[in-house]
This record gives structure tokens, sequence and C-alpha cells, in this order.
């Protein structure tokens, strides 16, 4: 049996010599007062996006990494690699870090990066609360990466289902952890939704309407509404538990008359629609690369809008089949199961609309197309296997089975994975302004798609073999053991890829090729307009639409973004950058620890930072400036847009 000691050892260890290594590089750089400056007080969208995007790929890493300490431990019979307390540890953590802090970031990252420049405005409608949202997320991700060194992490599972994690069964600040982490980025998740759905209904460019918007930006308009209402469930539903576990309350424990069926019903009331919300953005940046890539414009516009808004309306009537084994009863099973196969209609069709879009296309297979058009195959394994577990005596039988562990892989990693990476590919000169390396991003697509289908591809038929979930170790006579090692050496290889591109991010940095011209794909939509990187305040003048694609329009007509010649500049108003947003958010991770470990002093410390960050914010009346119009001028010319 492995002692786990020098593995938290090792990790005290590395965690110390990295906060010392960056501490050194930034003293001998002089770099912090540029780090403060132009980064940790930042309210510029663009590179709030920036920040999203690095921690989703920090966290893209530990998710990983603990994938792949499961797949170690069980890629052989009777192995001993972990014990099984650390084996729920590293699998509770691996399924909140992918879903709440990997998939979540990425997702809204691309907001930030992409819709007030596709929708041609300068800003979020409140850019203070968006920096509050990204430091929220931040901390809340640091406190639940801290748990594996400081306390113990949390070992209910990701979704920490009651009885099991109430301090009778489950004490110590392991679930607090988890709880407290989740609260904290929830709120900003919350904010966030607010945000984006005020900036896409009130900012947009005129005669931008809204069967104008570029795909991606209905896809968030969309995953903003069901933020909206789903997240504040789970914020109710963690807010009891941690009641129950910090005050003695009994909201889920029956033997006070508590219930614990209502915290499934509330977690997975948010849970279903969760799985929209980071998917949906997935399929707008597939929408955005299929029409790019194709050279044309995208198929039945119309009714994907109409599949995107059936999609958000039945996530919330599909919540049930998460437990049908539950004995909720015939009729209540038929309802879910007729919801759950009626929600692959909308998806179907906007598949078929994106293999219109490259019917009869000049189709140029670049590294973000490859993730494009690799997804359609891999997520209909995940949306067929899906309709298949949606027939409920049929999911008694899958339920329990690794055939489930497939089926939820093939979909998150195959849909919403898969379009981060296509996202990033084809963002990248946006954000950066140079082009990820082609070939090294061909290796890595592969390398991604091959190890994926392999590791996760077998655990069908080990589903149908009767290996259950959740399992540390099995015993050799089941004959799980061959397979369980395919799937382990699959995990690898797609270890390898991720290694891949993070060498493909630090050769492109230094030799890859510089975007010059701002429109590197020769785009369709707004963003492609501006220079790469765009300017703080995106366009100089906001830009008239006149259709759909607005920008292949103007370059179609021979307009320039900015309008006729002869009209002047006028000065810009923009918000001033504050650093009071990551203040106030320490002061949230302070709150947090006190609420973790009950010291109730360090508690009230931390809320009072909070409220006097809110009330400093109140009487805060300079908080904006103007970009005067020389500056815009000399940032035009430099461009060549003058």
């Amino acid at each position: 049996m492995l002692d786990e000691g020098p593995m938290i050892w090792t990790s005290d260890v590395l965690i110390t010599v990295a906060t010392i290594g960056i501490i050194v590089v930034l003293s001998y750089f002089k770099l912090w007062k540029y780090l403060w400056d132009n980064w940790l007080k930042t309210v510029d969208h663009k590179k709030i996006g920036i920040m999203y995007l690095i921690a989703a790929v920090l966290m893209l890493f530990r998710g990983g990494t603990d994938g792949l300490l499961m797949r170690t431990q069980l890629a052989w019979p009777n192995l001993k690699f972990l014990t099984g307390d650390h084996y729920d540890q590293v699998f509770t953590t691996h399924g909140t870090i992918m879903i709440l802090f990997m998939a979540m970031p990425a997702i809204i990252g691309f907001f930030n990066v992409a819709v007030p420049l596709q929708i041609g405005c300068r800003d979020v409608a409140f850019p203070y609360l968006n920096a509050i949202s990204f430091w929220l997320f931040f901390v809340a991700a640091m406190m639940f990466n801290l748990s594996f060194v400081v306390g113990g992490s949390p070992d209910g599972g990701w979704t920490s289902y009651t009885p099991y994690v109430e301090n009778m069964f489950d004490p110590g600040p392991g679930e607090n952890y988890f709880l407290v982490s989740l609260q904290i980025t929830g709120i900003g998740t919350i904010a966030t939704g607010v945000n984006f759905l005020i900036t896409i209904l009130r900012m947009r460019a005129p005669g931008m309407t809204l069967m104008r918007m570029p795909m991606f930006t209905w896809s968030v308009l969309i995953t903003s509404i069901i933020i909206v209402f789903a997240f504040p469930v789970l914020t109710v539903c963690l807010g009891l538990l941690l009641i129950d576990r910090d005050f003695g309350a009994h909201f889920f424990t029956t033997t006070a008359g508590g219930m614990p069926m209502q915290y499934v019903n509330l977690f997975w009331i948010w849970g279903h629609p969760e799985v929209y919300i980071v998917i949906l953005p997935a399929f707008g940046i597939f929408s955005e690369v299929f029409s790019t890539f194709s050279h044309k414009r995208l198929f039945g516009y119309s009714a994907m809008v109409v599949s995107l808004v059936s999609i958000a309306i039945l996530s919330f009537v599909v919540w049930v089949h998460h437990f049908f084994t539950m004995g909720a009863g015939p009729g209540v099973n038929s309802f879910f199961g007729v919801s759950t196969m009626a929600i692959a209609i909308p998806t179907g069709v906007k598949v078929f609309n994106w293999l219109f879009t490259m019917h009869k296309g000049r189709i140029e297979f670049t590294s973000a197309m490859l993730w494009t058009v690799g997804f359609v195959p891999n997520f209909l394994i995940g949306g067929l296997t899906g309709v298949m577990l949606a027939v409920p005596p049929a999911d008694y039988q899958y339920h329990n089975s690794y055939f489930l562990v497939s089926h939820f892989h093939y979909v998150l990693i195959g849909g919403t994975v898969f379009g981060v990476f296509a996202g990033i590919y084809y963002w990248w000169p946006k954000m950066f302004g140079v082009l990820l390396d082609e070939k090294l991003g061909r290796w890595h697509f592969w390398t991604w798609t091959i190890g994926f289908n392999v590791c996760f591809f077998p655990m069908y038929f080990l589903g149908f073999m009767g290996m259950t979930r959740r399992v540390y170790t099995y015993q050799a006579g089941y004959g799980w053991g061959v397979i369980n090692l395919i799937e382990t050496v699959g995990a690898f290889l797609m270890g390898v890829a991720f290694i891949i591109f993070v060498w493909n991010i630090v050769w492109s940095a230094r030799f890859g090729k510089r975007d010059t011209t701002g429109d590197p794909w020769d785009g369709r939509t707004l963003e492609w307009a501006t220079t790469s990187p765009a300017p703080h305040y995106n366009f100089a003048r906001i830009p008239e639409i006149k259709g759909r694609d607005a920008w292949w329009l103007m370059k179609k007509n021979g307009e320039s973004i900015n309008g006729p010649k002869e009209l002047p500049f006028q000065p810009i108003h923009m918000p001033n950058d504050s650093g009071r947003p990551i203040i106030m958010c320490v002061a949230f991770f302070v709150a947090g620890f006190g609420f973790i470990f009950q010291w109730w002093i360090l508690a009230i410390v931390g809320l009072l930072g909070v409220l006097l960050c809110m009330l400093l914010r109140s009487f805060e009346y300079d908080d904006h400036h103007y970009i005067p119009v020389e500056e815009i001028e000399r940032t035009e010319s430099a461009a060549g847009r003058l």
C-alpha cells in the first residue's frame, strides 16, 4: 500500500518552491508594478478573458493529474497504488475541478474574449463586476486546491450526496472546502450571467438585431439565462448543507426530520442545466469555426437559434433521469425519460446544420477546424448512448456502471473540451497577436483524440461486463484487467497530448507567426475587424451593422470598420481600473477559511472586509476616464486604419 505521507510532503514542497520561485522572478525582473497595473487590477474584458483561460489550462493540468492517478490505480486488479480514502479524495477533486474549475472558467473566458467584440461594443455592461467575478472564481479555485495539503480534500464525490457528507459520516474540513469554494465561485458565476445577459441585450452596435448576432453570441445569451435561473438553486442547496455541517441543522438528515432526497433534487435541478451551461457555448464556437473555415454562411441560422432556445427550456425538465433508480415511480420516470429523449432533437438539428454548412464549402482544415470536425462523431457517440440511458428500464442496468462513466466523458470531453481547444486555436491570434503552430496543433489533436477514444470507448464494454462506478480496486477473476490497462494507456496518451499543447504555446510565443492583419482566418464576425490584440477601446467608432456576418459584408462592400474617413473621432468613455475587486475577493477567501474550519472570528473579519469594499465602491464617483482623440488617432494610424 502506498504511504500517502510522501505525496502530501512532496506537494507541500512543490507549492512552497513554486511560490518562492514566482516571488523571486517577479522581484528580480521588477514586474510587480507591471503585474498590478496591467493585470491584477484590470477591468478590461479581454485581459480578464485571458486570465480565465490561463486558469482553466492550469486546472486542466490539475484535474488531468487526478485522472491519471485514478487510472493508474485501476490499471490492473488488486493494485495498491492508492488507498481507498485517497482514491475517494482524488475522485472527488477530479470531477469538481474539471466541471467547475476548468470547463466553467474556459467558457466564461471565451465570453469575455469574443462577445463584446462580436456585438461591436467597447466593454461589458458592468466591467467592475466582471473583475469581481473572475477573482471570486480564482480565490475559490485556490481554496479548493489547498485542501489537498491543508486539512484534507473532500471525499464525497463531486455530487456530495447526503447523508454521506453530513458530519456523522464525513467529519473534518474536507467537505466544507467543497461547499465554501463552490459557493464563492457560484456567486461570481451568477454575476457573470447577469453581466453578459445585460451586455448582449443592451449594448449591441446599431443595426445588430437579435437575428443578426453571431451564433456564439446567441449561445452566450442563452447560457446566461440558464445561469441566472440554475445557479441560485445550487447556492441554496450548498448553503443548506453548510448550515447542516457548521451549525447543526437537519435539512438533509433523516434522524431529525430532514430529507436527503431533497438535496439530490436540488443538486440536479442545477446539475443538468449545468451540463448545457458548459456545452452550449462550445456549440457556439463550433458554429463560428464551421462557418469561417467552410467559407460559407452558417446553414439554418434560424433553426439553430430555435434549437438553442429549445435546449435551454428542456434542460430544466430532465433532472430526474439522474436518479431513475431511486424509486420515483413509473409515471415520473416515463415523463423524464421522454423529455430526455426530446432534448436530443434540437441537438440533432444543430449537427445536421453544421454538416450542411460544410456541404459544397471551401473547407480549410486548420487545427481549430480539426477539433470542430472531430467533435461531431465523438459527441454523437455520447449523445446516442445518452438516449439509451434515457430509457428508465435500461437505465436500471446501465446507471451504476462504467457505461455511464463513458457516456458523460464522451459528452463533456467530446463536446466541451473539444470546443475549448477549438476556441483556443481559433481566437489565440486575437488574444495574443500570434498564431499557434499548425503542425504541433495537428499532433495535439490526433494524439488527444486517439488517446481519448482508447481511454473511454472500452468503458462501454466494461459497463456491460458489470464494472461499477466508484470502485477503487477489483478482483482478477472479473476479467476487467486488460481493458482497464488499455484505458490507462489511452489516459496517458491524453497526458502526452496536453504536453504537446503546452509546448505549442511556449514555442509559438517565441517563434510563431505574427498576426499583422487582425484577420488571419478571413473571418466573418466583428472581432476580426480589429487589430490583434484588440485595442483597449475595441472600436474607434461603434460600427453600424447591415446584416449577419457583419465584417464579411463590410469587406465585400469595401467598407472600413471606422466608417467614412471624413468623420472625426470622438473621445471614448472607458471605466477606470481598480484594485478593489481582488482585495474584496481576498476578503472572501479569508471568510471562506473561517467557515471551513469554523473559526468564526476569522469569518466575521473576512465578511467585514467584503462589506467595507462594497461600501467604498458605493461612494466612488470618479470611476471612469476618456481616451483623447489624439491617442485614438495614433493607435488607429499604427494599425493602418486611417
